[in-house]
């Protein structure tokens, strides 16, 4: 029996998520940084962590450990961030990480068959980036596989009825820096 995906080494960064693009971005600490998701993609939250690494082309992305950056579900209406307005996704890189190579993982949940586990879909890919300036913060970090539960209220819930007034995000807190 296969494992539910949240389980998965493809949850990390995808399928062949450890196959390394050409390049690595360059980004200040502290910059606004945006991710493109399909517009037609399913309701629910986008999350963005990142992964300190001494490349940022490695190709050993089992082990990383992972701190969450941005999170956006539920809004006030009743939306759900994503499908998000042209599919894109703006959030910070913290200004007071260390500087070096990163590994960006950004995601959305797609909650639209959640009521049952494992219904949750997972949608993840990862960006080689080089951060610059910054400062010395280590924040907490988490592994992922592992970091989501299938019993985590953000992983199993119905978001059709009784339609939800607000949702606890998977994962750990977004790190504050």
């Amino acid at each position: 029996m296969r494992p539910p995906f949240h389980n998965a080494p493809s949850q990390i960064c995808n399928v062949n998520g450890a196959t390394p693009a050409s390049g690595i971005t360059t980004v200040p600490a502290g910059a606004s940084v945006q991710a493109q998701w399909d517009p037609g993609a399913h309701p629910g939250p986008n999350l963005a962590y990142m992964a300190k690494v001494d490349d940022a082309k490695t190709t050993t992305i089992t082990g990383l450990k992972w701190f969450k950056i941005a999170q956006d579900g539920l809004h006030a209406d009743g939306s759900w961030s994503s499908p998000l307005p042209n599919g894109i996704y703006n959030f910070k890189i913290p200004s007071d990480i260390k500087a070096g190579n990163y590994l960006l993982r950004v995601e959305t949940i797609g909650l639209h068959v959640a009521s049952t586990y494992p219904g949750a879909q997972f949608y993840s890919s990862c960006v080689q980036i080089n951060v610059t300036g910054g400062g010395n913060a280590s924040p907490a970090t988490v592994s992922f596989p592992g970091a989501y539960h299938g019993s985590d209220p953000g992983i199993t819930l119905n978001i059709y009825y009784p339609v939800p007034k607000s949702y606890t995000f998977p994962g750990p807190a977004v790190f504050s820096g």
